[in-house]
Parts: C-alpha cells; structure tokens; sequence
C-alpha cells in the first residue's frame, strides 16, 4: 500500500549546505539539513541508541553521522551506509509557492501507520 501524508507548513530553516537544525512540526522535532542543494528532513534520534542527529555531521557522501557511535544514514532515504543494518527515518519535504511543507504519515484508528 502506498504511503500518504497530511502536509504540514513550517518556517525555512535557514541552514547552509551540510548544516543541521531541529525544527518542530505538529509537536514532533525533526532534524533537517540541506545537500547538493536540496532540503532533507529525517528523525531527531539515531535508531541505534538514541543520539541526537543534529549534534553529529553530515559527510561527504550525503550520510548524516551519528555522534554517538559513527553510524551513518543517507539524508536522501535513511539507508543505513555504514553497515549495521538500522535504518533512519526520513520525511517528505516540497516548497511550494507558499512555503515549505513536510509530510508525516498518515495514522490509521489503530494508530498505525499506512
């Protein structure tokens, strides 16, 4: 089943290339960063153990690196590049004529997602 998204308008973040920041969108924080120009929104916690995403880097490659143990993650589709097998979150992001939007899931009456 293909995934859809409620879309949700936030403020530019206003970061330079390879930069991170934290926004909150509907009351969740979402890391962001900007690569080879385009904007990337992905989870504000590693799925290894927890690191603060934003408190790492992103390399060369376009990985955001966990700070605490190095695991990298691809912005583009959160595919885990370093090789343990966990995978990050990612989230739609469009600019539209009116702004930004980021797309988070939509929840079925089970909360689960679909």
């Amino acid at each position: 089943m293909a995934k859809t998204y409620t879309w949700h308008r936030f403020a530019d973040p206003g970061i330079g290339e390879k930069e991170l920041t934290v926004l909150e969108v509907e009351g969740k924080k979402i890391s962001f960063t900007r690569y080879e120009g385009a904007l990337y929104a992905f989870a504000y916690k590693c799925p290894h153990a927890s690191g603060i995403m934003v408190d790492g880097w992103v390399d060369e490659d376009g990985n955001v690196v966990c700070p605490l143990h190095r695991y990298r993650f691809s912005v583009k589709n959160g595919r885990n590049t370093s090789g343990e097998g966990y995978f990050l979150k990612t989230y739609p992001v469009e600019q539209r004529e009116e702004g930004w939007y980021l797309g988070l899931e939509k929840r079925g009456d089970l909360g689960v997602d679909f």
